[in-house]
């Protein structure tokens, strides 16, 4: 049957309307499997948690997760109910029937998905049996000790056993298309091809197992990508059999995909097949009404941090915190792989270089990233105490309800001076103030403060770098920085994430979105994305650290020099470019990045259902895209949009900048797709539109 029109994509931004031919749903059943669904563990489950609204806008009822069920996140997420659909509760009802227990509900994130959770536990006494399974499917074997493996096979085996009952119970009608993410999850998918059940498959990568664990060990990786022995390596990581799982799901599925260029790229070489579709990640994005609303939560928030940084600093507050700019680098605490490494090595150059220039800036650098700990650090919660204690004094002496000037020599009393007095003596620091806020469990050998050590930033009153390492995930009920994340990422001034090995990068895309500036790099999918859909990213506040041409002394420099220009701009320019990095979060809508997976969904009911399922080609090619101009307001020479010494004032910017004029000038050149290797009808390709 034809693929009908059931659905369209509005124009987002100037963005052309995409001419997808959808699907008539009433016909197709779509399964979505991952071990992150109601299972928090990494950024699988932010992918699948803020796409599912615009996933059940389309499919409605016909739309259910299913992932492993664990109690506490059952009780704490999902709502219970009963199937709406006769033949999901028949296939449930018979596995139950044989001993295992499975779990129908409703996820309670917006959109409400359905879900079915399968519990591993009560299932392992079947864990031998379907070892013998897997091994005579795909001769691949699990050894007892890797528990995480055990625990993929048991669920892989319980997704297909639903899988076999529910097609049994419909026959060739609806269809059913499964989406596996990961090697976790692609056990299911594996198995389902090997018993020949009637199912359209695609297999998502988020990030090859292999390669997460080379980048890890300091590999020159994507140097050598054609020169790895790929089983060798894997077997050298005690990894060989999660890496035959995660390659037989690729080359089980109908369509392969991966969520940017850079990952397409490792696949091939890692797991020898060239992926489909790449299906970028995106983001749930809250426009506000008014521009200037996220500009005042940034104010808002700034003033949560300045609070906290007051605290920690006391005794060494002698910078201008009105001059002080926030840098923050979050995420899993892999040191290189993260490009932790690189930051660190920077900032101890940038710090160099605020010094020569006796520049009035002081930057305050956070890294959030969670670290084995015991307790908070005594210092930092001395400098809170410290602090809430001058507030009070504060408050007491100026505080003055009744509207008339009051009798000076009243105003104070002798317990007023004794309080004082108090608070000045607790304000008299002799030591540094800390690095971490909390006590280390292996200080000696923790890469942060190892490499803090030798670059030798300690806070010290001379340095213009002063270094916060919080080594624990942030929450508004923390005693030292209660802030959650969005708040702590909308009050600081800009996101640093110079990565090394990231398929995607989710914290610099949630920056953009909150209209914060970041720097990513050229070796992450959202660094590729924005080379790809942006012109002059750095104009939108996207700073991209090439780590893929350039040695790493290099990138360091490099990295280094966007640092150093960002601390020279004025406040305006910095509320400028807040305003244009907000501007780019239609990209990263899914409202827009949803039609690459609906393009997979196609292709796959094309590849397993061709008698029914026809699909005209598709000019869809993974270097296609929309290119966002340099900004209108912005001189044609990129060195002219930026001062040529730190000290200026505000008073010297440009004063005629309208941001709702240049956003929709901006909207008017977005360039329409383009392939690589073809010039568009009538029109020569300027060097800016090249792809990356």
């Amino acid at each position: 049957m034809r693929l009908s029109r059931s659905l369209s994509i509005t124009s987002l931004s100037g963005l052309p309307l995409w001419e997808e031919e959808s699907l008539d749903m009433q016909d197709l059943l779509l399964f979505e499997v991952s071990w992150e669904v109601t299972n928090k563990v990494g950024g699988i489950y932010t992918v699948i948690q803020t796409k599912a609204k615009i996933t059940v806008d389309e499919w409605g009822e016909n739309y259910i997760m299913m992932g492993p069920y664990y109690e506490h996140n059952f009780k704490t997420q999902v709502e219970k109910c009963e199937p709406p659909n006769q033949a999901i509760k028949a296939a449930m009802d018979s596995l139950i029937n044989n001993g295992c227990q499975v779990h129908f509900g409703r996820w309670l994130i917006e959109g409400s998905p359905y879900v079915i959770l399968f519990d591993i536990g009560a299932a392992a006494w079947n864990l031998d049996r379907w070892k013998g399974d897997l091994w005579n499917a795909c001769s691949i074997g699990l050894p007892y000790h890797d528990r995480e493996a055990n625990d993929s096979l048991v669920f892989g085996s319980l997704v297909a056993w639903f899988f076999k009952e529910l097609t049994d119970q419909l026959q060739d009608k609806p269809n059913v298309i499964a989406h596996f993410h990961e090697w976790q999850a692609g056990t299911g998918l594996v198995l389902s091809r090997s018993r020949k059940i009637p199912l359209a498959t695609v297999f998502t990568t988020h990030a090859t197992l292999l390669g997460r664990y080379l980048c890890a060990g300091n590999a020159d990786f994507y140097n050598n990508l054609d020169k790895f022995n790929i089983d060798q390596e894997a077997g050298e990581r005690q990894i060989y059999h999660r890496y035959c799982l995660e390659r037989a799901a690729v080359h089980c599925a109908h369509v392969f995909t991966t969520v940017s260029q850079i990952t397409a790229v490792e696949a091939n070489h890692m797991l020898h097949r060239q992926p489909d579709v790449v299906t970028p990640n995106g983001l749930n994005i809250r426009k506000f009404s008014a521009m200037h609303e996220f500009q005042n939560l940034h104010s808002m928030n700034k003033a949560k941090i300045q609070e906290f940084v007051r605290g920690h600093f006391y005794g060494h507050l002698d910078f201008n915190l009105e001059k002080t700019l926030f840098f923050f680098i979050a995420g899993r605490y892999e040191f290189s792989n993260k490009g932790a490494d690189l930051f660190l090595e920077s900032l101890s150059r940038l710090n160099y270089l605020l010094r020569v220039q006796k520049s009035d800036v002081t930057v305050v650098v956070f890294f959030i990233m969670p670290a084995k700990t015991n307790n908070f650090n005594v210092e930092s919660l001395k400098g809170q105490a410290v602090r809430k204690q001058l507030w009070c004094v504060n408050a007491s002496l100026y505080c003055i309800h009744r509207g008339e000037i009051p009798d000076m020599s009243k105003i104070l009393d002798r317990d007023d001076f004794t309080i004082m007095k108090r608070a000045i003596y607790a304000t008299q620091r002799h030591s540094f103030p800390p690095v971490t806020t909390h006590n280390m469990l292996d200080d000696s050998t923790d890469p942060i403060l190892s490499n803090i050590r030798r670059i030798g930033l300690f806070n010290g009153r001379n340095d213009r770098v002063k270094i916060v390492f919080h080594p624990e995930f942030l929450s508004s009920t923390s005693p030292l920085l209660p802030m959650d994340y969005e708040e702590f990422v909308r009050g600081c001034h800009l996101g640093v994430f110079p990565s090394y090995y990231e398929p995607w990068g989710y914290t610099p895309g949630e920056c953009t979105v909150m209209g914060i500036p970041s720097v990513t790099t050229n070796l992450s999918g959202f660094g590729c994305f924005m080379e790809e859909h942006v012109s002059d990213p750095s104009e939108y506040g996207i700073y991209i650290v090439d780590r893929r041409f350039r040695s790493a002394d290099e990138s360091c420099n490099q990295l280094t020099q966007f640092m150093f220009s960002f601390c020279q701009q004025s406040r305006r320019q910095r509320i400028i470019q807040r305003n244009r990095t907000e501007r780019l979060s239609d990209l990263l809508d899914w409202r827009y990045l949803g039609r690459f997976y609906m393009h997979a969904r196609h292709l796959a009911l094309s590849r397993s259902f061709p008698g029914k399922f026809k699909m005209d080609h598709l000019n869809l090619a993974p270097t296609q895209g929309f290119r966002y101009p340099r900004p209108a307001s912005v001189p044609p020479s990129p060195s002219a949009s930026s001062h040529s010494t730190p000290h200026h004032s505000d008073e010297e910017d440009d004063d005629t900048y309208d941001e709702e004029e240049e956003a929709e000038r901006d909207r008017q050149n977005i360039k329409a797709p383009f392939t690589l290797g073809a010039e568009p009808e009538g029109k020569s390709k300027q060097p800016l539109e090249n792809g990356n």
